[in-house]
């Protein structure tokens, strides 16, 4: 299935939506009805939305949840908020060896031992993520506005000590992810041996829908939460990088199992994949920019997770 957050024309409130081909069918009837509000209820109401999805796909015009027909939106139509708009947590991982060797190397400095051990991430701001055509604006001190092409997974049930092998089960379902940077702010922080904070503080882009794991069947690997999906980023049109989801040295399964370590993953919780290699300008232009500017277009294509697409504000 694919699910949306998504604002009805003349209405200012984001609400659920089951995605099928190009029309949105209202799941969730009110504000209230957010992606958020029916994890909540738990994760079996899946099964409904599964039946409603085989149907429409089906051919069926009958959009019947739960007793009521829901209404129908042309996806053109109606604006896209970010699917999970306040998860509790936003961890970001920094899975993709390539990106890793890359950021390491324009330091001067070899991949440390210990990344080969343990997957690593940072917590990030969960209060500013933002939807698909959903401005971005640099902060005021930065002149180093970057993109991070990343796809992420939203927890959809409350799981901790999860095994590798097991963490799927607990995912609802990918989306892509942008991990807008201020590279400026970032390297004055990490030079004094925290960060990146404030250089990733201040804005994230998630969407444009949330794709459920069986849904990716057909591009499944041998390796929990790794689908063989090229990503790509375009700045204006033009491709500035490119990869594959299973060039990931950590699959979610293991990204998954080292955040749940003695803690408690929660429905809704965000986890990011960490940049693709090329997926961001800090690698294709060895961190001396040209940066984005004012009326840029970014656009993150994953194929049948949708494109992302985000203009610089």
């Amino acid at each position: 299935m694919r699910l949306v957050q998504f604002i009805p024309p003349d209405e200012s409130g984001a609400r659920l939506g089951l995605l099928v081909k190009q029309t949105v069918v209202e799941v969730g009837e009110s504000e209230k009805g957010s992606l958020h509000g029916w994890l909540e209820r738990g994760m079996p109401f899946l099964d409904d939305l599964r039946a409603l999805d085989v149907r429409l796909k089906g051919g069926s015009d009958d959009t019947t949840l739960n007793g009521h027909a829901r209404r129908t939106f042309d996806l053109a139509g109606v604006r896209l908020a970010a699917p999970i708009q306040r998860p509790a947590t936003l961890r970001d991982f920094y899975a993709f060896e390539q990106h890793v060797k890359t950021a390491m190397n324009n330091r001067g400095r070899e991949v440390p031992k210990e990344w080969y051990e343990i997957p690593v991430f940072y917590f990030s701001n969960p209060t500013v993520m933002l939807g698909h055509d959903e401005p971005v604006t640099a902060p005021k001190r930065s002149n180093a506005l970057d993109y991070e092409l990343e796809v992420a997974c939203i927890i959809g049930r409350a799981g901790r000590d999860l095994a590798a092998g097991e963490a799927e089960a607990h995912i609802l379902g990918y989306t892509l992810f942008n991990d807008w940077s201020a590279r400026d702010l970032q390297r004055q922080e990490v030079a004094v041996g925290l960060g990146p904070a404030k250089g990733k503080d201040f804005a994230s882009s998630l969407g444009p829908w949330v794709v459920t794991p069986d849904e990716l069947e057909p591009y499944k690997t041998d390796r929990v939460g790794v689908y063989d999906i090229p990503l790509t980023v375009r700045v204006n049109g033009e491709v500035r990088g490119a990869g594959n989801w299973r060039d990931l040295h950590y699959g979610f399964g293991e990204m998954l199992a080292r955040a749940s370590a003695d803690v408690t993953l929660l429905a809704g919780d965000v986890i990011g994949s960490g940049t693709v290699g090329t997926g961001c300008l800090l690698e294709t232009t060895r961190a001396q920019g040209p940066w984005l500017q004012r009326g840029d277009v970014v656009e993150l294509d994953g194929g049948v997770l949708g494109v992302l697409r985000t203009v610089v504000g």
